[in-house]
């Protein structure tokens, strides 16, 4: 994938009708994405180090990933149709005998993002969607202003 990319972090999430939005963005700009309520809670929890009993299925993907030896490089927002959004994630993977090699999966963006929040990888989102949708950065901080505080404000 060669397109541009623009580096972007989660400003905040928030619970939103039956899911959570995710606000996406730089200092010029920030975009939500709608997410799943398990999804969205799982992204909050890993923004916040939140201690859980039990793996959950992104905890399960990520000591699976750590055990053969692979972890996130990066998360790219690649694609938007019909207000839906498209990911691609980037995993480097390194076997026993130490060759390295780079594997591209297509996902849903809310599970990308978890786990490259839980893996501390950074999310870029491409050019031609960055362009495309609309700057929420008003709703942002009126949200803040009026003391409306998410999870994970500013934090990567």
């Amino acid at each position: 994938m060669n397109k541009p990319v623009i580096p972007v972090e989660i400003r905040t999430v928030l619970p939103f009708n039956s899911g959570r939005a995710v606000f996406i963005g730089n200092e010029e700009k920030v975009f939500v994405i709608y997410v799943d309520e398990s999804v969205g809670a799982a992204i909050s929890m890993f923004l916040n180090d939140t201690p859980k009993e039990r793996p959950l299925t992104h905890d399960l993907i990520g000591h699976l990933m750590t055990a053969l030896g692979a972890k996130v490089e990066r998360v790219i927002i690649n694609d938007l149709k019909s207000e839906t959004y498209f990911a691609r994630l980037i995993i480097s993977a390194e076997n026993e005998l130490f060759e390295k090699k780079i594997i591209e999966l297509d996902g849903r963006p809310s599970d990308c993002i978890a786990l490259a929040i839980q893996q501390k990888a950074p999310i870029y989102v491409s050019r031609d969607v960055w362009e495309e949708v609309e700057d929420r950065s008003d709703v942002l901080r009126h949200l803040e202003e009026n003391g409306q505080q998410g999870e994970g404000e500013g934090e990567t």
